[in-house]
């Protein structure tokens, strides 16, 4: 039987706890594919399933890995879209640390014009998770952002902040950001938000007010969630969104009023990407291939790589996750 490296775990922990493995490579049931990975992207939730505060939802594989990009290995029961040998990156539910990781057709999408693995590898978790939180126009717990509106994006330096300030912009939003030094509010800017507020130096709501005259931001992109909830509140206009998608703060503020929601008719919503339902991952595809596909295949958008790893550094990989000193995406590769 053909073998593979993945990477395991010994328990939960720190970086050290994986390690490389041999196991069989899968077999493709119906409705996926197998996909030779060449390379993997690293996310905040790899690093909160491996301390052991995230676990797999039922019937994923417990492996670490959200999006890979590679070449279709072999092809399920049933799947009609797809060729052996073609270049693929997809959303995984599961298992994409590995040399060979099972994909579900649906949430499989073509390399953009000019993409190697790499860049290819850095796109799906990111992607899925802005247009489904920033934009969704057909979920309710979508930010509804549109053109002509106004948007904060925290932790702009990160993988989702720099490719989310990019797809505001492209779709005609205005855009400011937070960031944690001048070297990354730089990086912000550079992308294209209109301004970068660093945290460390200054208060967020009193900028964005002043940036807005007063009025605030329409929809507000979190990620950091605990003392952030009250603060957000008070950035948004009349009507505004508030949508988390991380808690790296934690998850409550002593100081969050209620009143102030009601007051300015406050949306505050929510989301992670990993238990949605393989109907609603198909259709945020389908959205992606035809709304921001485009944009990366001319060149409008892309994701930002700060570190490249291959398979045995991973622990490396994850540590430079966890300093919070990239700029951008880390990614693996076999």
């Amino acid at each position: 039987m053909a073998t593979m490296r993945q990477i395991g775990l010994t328990r939960p922990g720190g970086p050290e706890t994986m390690h490389i493995m041999q196991v069989p490579v899968p077999r493709p049931g119906r409705g996926e594919v197998l996909i030779r990975v060449a390379a993997a992207g690293v996310n905040r939730p790899d690093v909160a399933q491996r301390s052991g505060i995230y676990p797999p939802p039922p019937g994923a594989s417990p492996v670490l890995g959200l999006e890979v990009a590679g070449k279709v290995s072999a092809l399920g029961e049933g799947v009609t879209a797809l060729q052996v040998g073609e270049d693929v990156c997809a959303l995984v539910n599961g298992g994409g640390y590995a040399e060979y990781c099972l994909a579900p057709a649906d949430q499989c999408l073509p390399w953009p014009k000019d993409y190697d693995a790499v860049r290819a590898a850095a796109l799906p978790e990111t992607l899925f998770t802005v247009w489904a939180n920033l934009f969704g126009p057909n979920l309710p717990s979508g930010g509804h952002l549109s053109a002509g509106q106004s948007v904060l994006i925290h932790g702009g330096s990160s993988g989702i902040g720099t490719i989310a300030i990019q797809l505001a912009r492209a779709f005609g939003a205005r855009v400011f950001t937070t960031a944690g030094s001048a070297a990354k509010c730089a990086a912000c800017v550079a992308l294209g938000a209109e301004s970068a507020i660093d945290y460390r130096q200054e208060d967020f709501v009193t900028r964005v007010q002043a940036l807005t005259d007063g009025r605030g931001v329409d929809v507000i992109l979190d990620m950091v969630a605990g003392s952030y909830l009250s603060r957000n509140t008070q950035a948004l206009a009349r009507d505004g969104r508030l949508v988390v998608i991380a808690v790296q703060g934690g998850t409550r503020d002593p100081d969050f009023n209620i009143g102030l929601v009601m007051m300015k008719r406050l949306v505050i919503t929510g989301s992670t990407m990993r238990p949605r339902t393989a109907a609603e991952k198909a259709a945020l595809r389908d959205e992606l291939r035809a709304q921001v596909w485009p944009l990366l295949d001319a060149g409008r958008c892309a994701p930002v790589l700060h570190g490249v790893f291959p398979l045995d550094q991973v622990g490396e990989a994850h540590r430079l996750m966890e300093s919070g000193a990239h700029i951008g995406k880390i990614v693996l590769t076999m």
